[in-house]
């Protein structure tokens, strides 16, 4: 199997690195991304590409954040700092985060390009949006800027 995923092969030889160094925890973490990307490569019979790859791990750090919350409520600190090391490596491959402006900026141009003008037409302007933002921004903070922008407008 080919892989087209310049992300999948600097996981792998991250692996091999934390491996050689014996680094379990990290080693531990890619093993886990790297699981991750398998199951939906094998699940959906398809190489992921990048963009894909990044949805993925995304989607890892959205479960870490909600598990995060949980174990701090349940007073489990051990339980939340497994979490945010685990957190800490997965955002280590993403790709540098939208600021506030610069988000806003795709929003508005997303918005113009779709020719949206109220909340009936989110669907559209997510859906240009999405692989601009994947990984460079929480997808609810995006999906909340959009209804604040559709519902101004």
């Amino acid at each position: 199997m080919s892989s087209d995923s310049a992300l999948k092969q600097r996981l792998t030889e991250d692996m091999k690195a934390a491996m050689r160094a014996k680094d379990s925890e990290r080693l531990g973490v890619i093993r886990l991304i790297l699981a991750a990307i398998k199951q939906r490569e094998v699940d959906e019979r398809i190489a992921l590409d990048d963009s894909q790859v990044l949805a993925v791990m995304d989607k890892m750090l959205k479960q870490r954040r909600d598990s995060i919350e949980q174990f701090q409520k349940a007073a489990r600190t051990d339980l939340a700092d497994k979490e945010q090391f685990e957190m800490g490596i997965i955002q280590a491959y993403m790709p540098a985060q939208l600021d506030e402006g610069e988000l806003t900026a795709l929003i508005t141009q997303a918005i113009g390009t779709t020719g949206a003008k109220d909340i009936k037409d989110m669907g559209k302007v997510m859906g240009v949006l999405r692989p601009q933002v994947q990984g460079r921004a929480d997808m609810a903070v995006v999906s909340a800027k959009i209804k604040q922008q559709l519902g101004a407008g």
